[in-house]
């Protein structure tokens, strides 16, 4: 065979080549192979059809199985998704505490004077309704029947002023009708004058000296501490209002006021907040006058404080933030009081209608009472009065003719 030798090829390795010393190719070492234990992969993609070890992994059809994947049971994965929610409405609960904490508007209108009441038991709240437009455009006032009062300042009023205690004996919601004739005790004004102890209605009060004097004369004329204090302007009515969604009411018969705006129909409905504001506002139109226009507001905060606490809302975040930030908004509150007093004050609010609550009008002994000066005016029945008080401070049963 040409270039072979006794079938040898000189250039293969190991063979026969004249070239060479000896006439042999030097056989190139095989590579040395490090050896290593298989890993788990190995055994894995041996086991597998088209591994090493081909189809049935090692001779005779044998290997090392996949290794089981541990799995969680029912009962650990219920108790980490509990665990997960658990975290999860923590996180949400304290988030919302601290938001809704921020959004509260306190004011120093609460402070202690010689001869103040001493505390007395149960919860004494001064809730106020007043006539300011703060927040409102001129469209809006003209829309909402607001008329041209004054928004603040010395000529500011009182449209509502509601004392809520609760106690032992269950929630009360007492109404002051604002021309009450009272004495206002001695004030100072924003210009540093002294004025001195007089007679007039209990809304000059708030006119005078603004909330600050109108706590003092409600305290002085009646002996009743109050302990917290909130009041809310014609917008933040209607926004709170229209927050939840509507109030719903029940009406015997429809009301229709064009000074208030208020145009509605016998029957139950829901009133949103322009409507609830004609509402609770109307006086006019109603033979009761003022005192039938304090139970209709009686009635409408205890709806509301149900629509507010109510599951629809409270189990609702996206529901529940904006009534929050609305409704924060809109009230003003006396410093010192927390979320939870606020939460509190609405859970009481709920007392009135139920089983245990009391909607009163304090007990009045002429409801057109001329004075010289003062005009028509409201005088308290001062004996049955002074037993309405006298339950309120030592947290006894409401007398048998307060009930309205």
């Amino acid at each position: 065979m040409s270039g072979a030798y006794g079938g040898w090829t000189p250039q293969e390795p190991g063979g026969w080549n004249p070239q060479q010393p000896g006439g042999w190719t030097p056989q190139e070492p095989e590579p040395t192979v490090e050896l290593r234990p298989p890993s788990r992969w190995d055994r894995l993609r041996g086991s597998l059809p088209g591994g090493q070890g081909g189809r049935g992994g090692r001779a005779g059809g044998g290997g090392p199985r996949p290794p089981k994947v541990r799995r969680f049971s029912w009962p650990r994965r219920i108790l980490a998704g509990t665990l997960v929610l658990v975290l999860l409405v923590g996180g949400y609960a304290t988030w919302l505490y601290f938001h809704a904490s921020g959004e509260i508007r306190h004011e120093n209108v609460i402070s202690d004077y010689p001869g103040r009441p001493a505390e007395g038991k149960g919860s004494n709240w001064l809730l106020v309704g007043s006539d300011s437009r703060e927040g409102l455009t001129q469209d809006q006032q003209d829309a909402l029947h607001t008329g041209t009062g004054a928004v603040t300042g010395d000529t500011s009023r009182t449209d509502s002023m509601m004392i809520l205690h609760s106690g032992s004996n269950g929630t009360s919601l007492i109404s002051l009708p604002r021309d009450s004739y009272v004495t206002i005790p001695a004030w100072t004004d924003s210009k540093g004058k002294q004025h001195k102890e007089s007679k007039n209605k209990l809304n000059a009060a708030y006119a005078f000296g603004d909330a600050p004097l109108l706590i003092k004369t409600i305290e002085v004329t009646t002996g009743v501490r109050i302990d917290h204090f909130a009041e809310v302007g014609f917008g933040g009515f209607v926004k709170v209002t229209d927050a939840v969604g509507g109030v719903g009411m029940c009406l015997d018969k429809p009301i229709k006021d064009e000074l208030s705006g208020a145009n509605l129909k016998a029957g139950c409905q829901t009133l949103n907040g322009a409507q609830a504001l004609a509402y609770v506002r109307e006086r006019y139109a109603d033979p009761l006058g003022d005192i039938g226009r304090m139970q209709r507001q009686r009635a409408f905060l205890a709806a509301l404080a149900h629509k507010v606490s109510s599951a629809g809302v409270i189990l609702n975040p996206f529901k529940l933030v904006p009534v929050l930030d609305n409704s924060l908004a809109a009230f003003k509150v006396s410093d010192g009081t927390s979320l939870g007093d606020l939460y509190d004050m609405f859970q009481s609010m709920k007392g009135v209608s139920g089983g245990s609550g009391h909607t009163i009008v304090v007990p009045i002994a002429n409801e057109d009472y001329n004075v010289p000066g003062v005009g028509s005016s409201i005088l308290w029945d001062k004996t049955k009065a002074a037993q309405l008080w006298g339950a309120v401070i030592n947290d006894t049963p409401m007398p048998a003719f307060s009930a309205t």
